[in-house]
């Protein structure tokens, strides 16, 4: 509305749309609060989880702080982003990128930043979430939490690349095919013993085939020796022609 005068903007409607200019960003209900809010209530969620998890392991101290899982920091960075992303997309920059709309429209200008916002912000959200069941990152995150705490108990330095890769390559590579090698040399091994009795069993079986042999030999001369007693026999006793 304009006053009778033929002046600018009337002062209570300006008061006004400073006033809606004012609370979402100031209150709760602004994109940067209700981001805050979401950060916050991450964080507490984060924390109770991991109190619960030291209660139930019986470690549970107040005194220590618990590590968030690499699930909660992924969220955490995620709301962090958006808060920036809305404080560096600030109300005031957007007006002065549309000023002359702006002078004209205020509470129009106000109201589409915040729809621009809020899509941007939904928009993202999304894309990250389809990011996150596409490459399965909560399985993922928990798995890497898991490796890290069964690490913790290891003594030993884990190994690290020294940045030659004729090195790397060796000391990756060598373990394992000495290790392949006393595979192979204990296969060879048996294989060698395994040949050894087939050979003594083949040379036993040779034996025995020689003594069979003369056994036979020596019954068939024996056969022969009676069979020519047993025709003289015959001989004798047949009478004289």
């Amino acid at each position: 509305m304009r006053t009778e005068g033929g002046a600018g903007p009337a002062q209570p409607s300006n008061g006004r749309a400073a006033s809606r200019r004012r609370q979402p960003m100031s209150g709760s209900g602004g994109p940067g609060g209700r981001w805050k809010m979401a950060a916050a209530r991450s964080g507490a969620e984060g924390e109770e989880a991991a109190a619960a998890a030291a209660a139930g392991n019986g470690d549970g101290d107040p005194s220590v702080p618990a590590t968030p899982g690499r699930a909660q920091v992924f969220a955490a960075v995620v709301d962090t982003f958006l808060e920036k992303l809305v404080t560096a997309g600030s109300y005031q920059r957007f007006a002065n990128c549309y000023r002359c709309f702006y002078k004209l429209q205020p509470e129009m200008t106000r109201s589409i930043y915040d729809q621009f916002v809020s899509q941007l912000q939904t928009s993202i959200k999304e894309e990250i979430q389809e990011v996150k069941e596409e490459g399965n990152l909560e399985v993922l995150f928990n798995s890497l939490d898991k490796i890290v705490e069964e690490a913790k108990d290891h003594k030993e330095p884990a190994w690290r690349p020294s940045g030659i890769p004729e090195e790397d390559v060796r000391s990756a590579m060598v373990p394992y095919l000495l290790k392949h090698r006393s595979y192979l040399q204990k296969v060879l091994k048996e294989k060698e013993e395994e040949n050894r009795k087939v050979a003594e069993s083949v040379l036993a079986g040779r034996d025995r085939i020689a003594e069979l042999q003369q056994l036979i030999q020596a019954r068939k001369l024996a056969w022969q020796a009676i069979t020519k007693e047993q025709r003289e026999l015959i001989m004798t006793f047949r009478e004289p022609q």
